[in-house]
């Protein structure tokens, strides 16, 4: 067996982004249209990355992408986030970015960082990207808004860390997140199915959420 290269490496800006509402489509409107879902996505990460590494590897609908130094990762990071905000047909992202010491095994990436950045993007709701202080710090330095959000504990993690959530796109407003798919409403021309209440792209999305609200809930950061 061929012995996998390992070694570490000095530090790293470690990105994990997904799509929010990726199991709920799957779910509702089947395999088949997640799946092109997921490929709008792919290509879109793809478009974003010209001139960067390519992602370090692909879970599910979770991107996993590695950059030198926050500041890269920022923009990066702020022109995917962009670009997916003004698609209509993928729904909002999530993202946690992390910055520290990593292994490098093969072209694969481990340690605390890594894991780190999985938890925070883990705990993001849609249209949020959160981050943790090295990235905060490059953020306010580029004159970006960052909301402090204190210090959390983090699954299989010992020490709290220190949260902040960074506004590379504008702000999702709830009103318009559809709660099963996590699609946004941008546009002045969407109009909600009813007066009050949650906003639906459709009327599966609908359907699916009247049978199981709580399926569909968010607790925010």
């Amino acid at each position: 067996m061929r012995k996998v290269e390992t070694f570490s490496v000095p530090s790293a800006t470690i990105a994990f982004i997904d799509l929010s509402g990726f199991s709920a489509i799957a779910d509702v409107y089947g395999d088949k249209a997640a799946v092109d879902v997921l490929e709008r996505f792919e290509c879109m990460v793809v478009d974003a990355l010209n001139g960067y590494e390519p992602p370090i590897k692909w879970i599910g609908d979770e991107a996993m992408l590695s950059f030198p130094e926050p500041q890269m990762a920022i923009q990066a990071v702020g022109t995917l986030v962009q670009a997916c905000r003004k698609e209509q047909r993928i729904p909002l992202t999530r993202a946690g970015l992390n910055h520290g010491p990593v292994i490098r095994r093969g072209r694969d990436l481990f340690g605390s960082t890594v894991n780190i950045a999985a938890r925070v993007a883990a705990l993001a709701t849609a249209g949020q990207l959160l981050a943790t202080q090295p990235i905060a710090e490059a953020a306010v330095a580029k004159g970006i808004l960052v909301r402090d959000l204190g210090s959390v504990a983090l699954r299989s993690v010992v020490e709290e860390v220190s949260l902040f959530e960074i506004q590379l796109a504008p702000s999702a407003d709830p009103a318009w997140i559809d709660p099963v798919c996590k699609m946004h409403a941008p546009y002045s021309s969407y109009r909600r199915a009813a007066p009050q209440g949650p906003w639906f792209c459709s009327p599966r999305c609908e359907e699916a959420y009247r049978r199981s609200p709580q399926t569909y809930e968010v607790f925010r950061v």
